[in-house]
């Protein structure tokens, strides 16, 4: 289980990356699921919410691992 420090030091690294960087590392992701969003909805998304989809990974990942 990740410590509440673990938490916020990934919060804080994904609210640092730009659309680019995001976009990436969800095309990318490699977890428990793998996401099958187009590139067409990704550049449609806002950062903010390109940054939660990505957060919630993560802490999905680390909560199960």
């Amino acid at each position: 289980m990740a410590s509440k420090e673990d938490l916020e030091q990934t919060a804080t690294s994904v609210a640092c990356l730009g659309r680019g960087e995001l976009t990436k590392r969800i095309k990318n992701f490699k977890g428990r699921f793998r996401f099958d969003f187009t590139e067409d909805y990704l550049n449609g998304l806002s950062v903010d919410r390109l940054r939660h989809i990505l957060l919630a990974a993560l802490i999905n990942a680390r909560l199960h691992n």
